[in-house]
């Protein structure tokens, strides 16, 4: 039995901005829903339509220098309340009984966090009663509200993802469907590498590797919620229902029993900015960046790397961090680095990184580094998780070395 007493299962869609990018697309994502709404009960997430996010991010821009993080929150939510509205108009007009919520309405409550916000609960008794209802409910994703200061929040660039996966996580969907303008998982951007081919298998870990190190497919946090709740994850194209897209899941029992290390795919974060705070230990130095930082409306950024600096000829200390996040977070630190409390020296990478199926090796290290010599690419640091091999390299360098890596991973990659 399914969901509510019900013989019909539920699935948890999410569509990308891609996806409802105008009224076309729109009307033909309603009749997507309409079809499998016949055989399933249906949650919906929903992103803002095309590049309304960024839009809005450079409308505040033009009339703040420095636009409150609360303030961001009420603006940038309103793209996903147009996406969800005009959605569930569509579907009405096909018969298809529909009804649109707010991230606080369909009951996701955060913490106080605003634009970076983590979900601590779901409440979704509105939800629970449309389903009962037999209507598609469409929930604006990328929102909640926080139940200590009743505020609007949001749960940072690609929170749809997390949205619907806590949905399906909360109802025990049959999966989650992530369906966007893409085939699937790559091996590498296809648009940084035109032999990129679709990974149609993954389990939790192999992918949460790939989008901490810059896969953009999906945000590593709903993938970790995923994991964490073992909710299945389908990513495929949103025109297409008979792609064979990407299917997440645990690994299936008597397969890949014995230990197996293969390259998998190959991805990267195109702006990351190493800051060299001098003279302060590491516990002082990530105290005062995360008070400036806040003092000056910006999120917190993604941590990739942080370690203590000693010279020793002169007995100075100090704390070295690389760091990354949506374009505008590093547009907007680097701009403030220079009003730092402690001397602060910034410089501008990208990273390129090598994700396997399993354990990385000293062998392959080995292999990397050989190849690189050979192709005479510099590289300023190597950086090693328990599945990925991280390359530290100057922008202007970075798609280069996108292609050179898969190039030379294409037989294992196959």
């Amino acid at each position: 039995m399914g969901i509510l007493g019900s013989k019909k299962p539920l699935i948890v869609q999410k569509y990308g901005g891609a996806t409802l990018a105008d009224p076309s697309k729109i009307r033909s994502v309603a009749a997507r829903i309409a079809e499998k709404a016949q055989t399933h009960h249906l949650i919906i997430a929903v992103s803002a339509m095309g590049q309304t996010t960024n839009q809005l991010i450079d409308l505040a821009q033009q009339v703040s220098s420095n636009p409150a993080r609360r303030e961001m929150d009420m603006l940038l939510t309103t793209g996903e309340r147009i996406s969800m509205a005009l959605l569930s108009m569509a579907l009405n007009d096909l018969k298809c009984p529909a009804i649109s919520f707010t991230g606080s309405q369909a009951g996701i409550l955060t913490d106080d966090s605003h634009v970076s916000a983590f979900i601590q609960d779901l409440k979704p008794i509105r939800v629970e009663q449309a389903l009962r209802d037999k209507k598609v409910v469409v929930i604006a994703g990328f929102q909640g509200v926080s139940p200590i200061t009743k505020e609007i929040t949001t749960l940072g660039r690609g929170g749809t993802d997390t949205t619907a996966v806590a949905m399906a996580a909360h109802f025990e969907a049959e999966r989650c469907e992530i369906l966007k303008d893409v085939a699937g998982v790559y091996s590498a951007d296809p648009k940084l590498v035109p032999e990129a081919h679709p990974l149609h298998q993954l389990n939790y870990d192999q992918l949460l590797e790939m989008t901490f190190w810059g896969a953009k497919v999906l945000h590593y946090r709903s993938v970790e919620l995923a994991r964490n709740r073992n909710v299945v994850l389908y990513i495929g194209p949103a025109g297409d229902t008979l792609s064979a897209g990407t299917l997440v899941q645990k690994p299936l029992k008597g397969v890949n029993m014995f230990e197996l290390s293969k390259p998998l795919s190959i991805n990267s974060h195109e702006t990351v900015l190493q800051l060299t705070m001098k003279d302060v230990k590491a516990p002082k130095a990530l105290e005062v960046l995360e008070h400036h930082l806040s003092e000056k409306q910006i999120a917190f950024p993604q941590i990739l790397r942080m370690h203590p600096l000693t010279h020793l000829e002169n007995r100075q200390e100090g704390t070295e961090f690389l760091v990354t996040g949506p374009l505008e977070m590093m547009r907007a630190i680097e701009k403030e680095v220079a009003s730092l409390p402690i001397s602060t020296s910034l410089k501008k990478f990208s990273t390129v990184t090598l994700t396997c199926s399993g354990a990385t090796s000293s062998q392959l290290y080995s292999q990397i580094l050989g190849h690189l010599e050979q192709k005479q690419l510099q590289f300023e640091e190597l950086l090693v998780s328990a599945m990925s091999i991280t390359l530290v390299i100057n922008q202007d360098i970075r798609d280069k070395a996108v292609q050179l890596l898969h190039n030379w991973c294409q037989p294992a990659l196959q």
